[in-house]
């Protein structure tokens, strides 16, 4: 049996607004980016955000750590 993954609604919105807030990309937003790319439903303008932040991760724009949360 499979696990149900389901994203907070406007979770890549608060997640795209917190990394550009803080440079970096904590635990749970990865977790937050995991959910969206299982989520079949999800809209265009998320997509691209998800993978706007992804491509930042690449280019080393953007931080990647293992908090939870950035204190």
């Amino acid at each position: 049996m499979i696990p149900q993954v389901q994203l907070i609604p406007g979770a890549i919105s608060a997640i795209l607004a917190s990394v550009t807030d803080t440079g970096t990309l904590t635990l749970s937003d990865r977790y937050g980016l995991l959910a969206a790319t299982l989520d079949e439903n999800l809209d265009e303008c998320d997509r691209r955000s998800a993978n706007r932040l992804l491509r930042s991760v690449l280019r080393g724009q953007v931080k990647v750590i293992n908090d939870l949360c950035v204190a």
